[in-house]
């Protein structure tokens, strides 16, 4: 936290082929080693891979899958009195769509088939269909926020 003043956030630009900042924000999250261009190639292959399987929309296929993982619940360590709680806080919006992007990310990196365009494009479809190890992760998290709701009242 600066003490001097507000820093203000960057803006991300939409991306060039289907004009969303929520798939520039992907992209730039998928990058490594700075090779964006490598990303949009993932990204927009796992798309074309997508309206190929379901014959659907890509982008709309993966609006959905960003709802579906987004979470809105989670834990956050408090040290009261020495001891620890889990205390189950609401998430900010721009942490919602980051911790989605995260998980999607993460764990398609995980998945078994073979070339990280298929292992995105299956993530994708999996969690918009609310399945997959995305949603999965959402969930566990609800789970815990909602285990550990006695200690909401050490919220700060």
């Amino acid at each position: 936290m600066p003490r001097r003043r507000e820093v203000s956030k960057k803006e991300t630009l939409p991306d060039p082929k289907y004009g969303s900042k929520q798939v520039s924000r992907f992209i730039n999250c998928l990058l490594k080693r700075g090779k964006k261009s490598r990303a949009e190639e993932i990204l927009y292959g796992a798309f074309d891979l997508i309206a190929d399987r379901t014959k659907d929309n890509p982008l709309k296929v993966f609006e959905k899958a960003m709802e579906q993982v987004r979470p809105s619940l989670e834990v956050k360590s408090k040290r009261v009195g020495g001891s620890t709680y889990q205390v189950p806080m609401d998430i900010r919006p721009d942490r919602k769509v980051a911790l989605s992007i995260r998980w999607l990310i993460s764990y398609s990196r995980k998945r078994g088939e073979k070339g990280m365009t298929a292992k995105l494009a299956s993530e994708l479809m999996d969690a918009s269909q609310g399945r997959g190890a995305a949603v999965k992760k959402r969930e566990e998290t609800h789970r815990m926020a909602e285990a550990n709701k006695a200690f909401a009242h050490y919220r700060w």
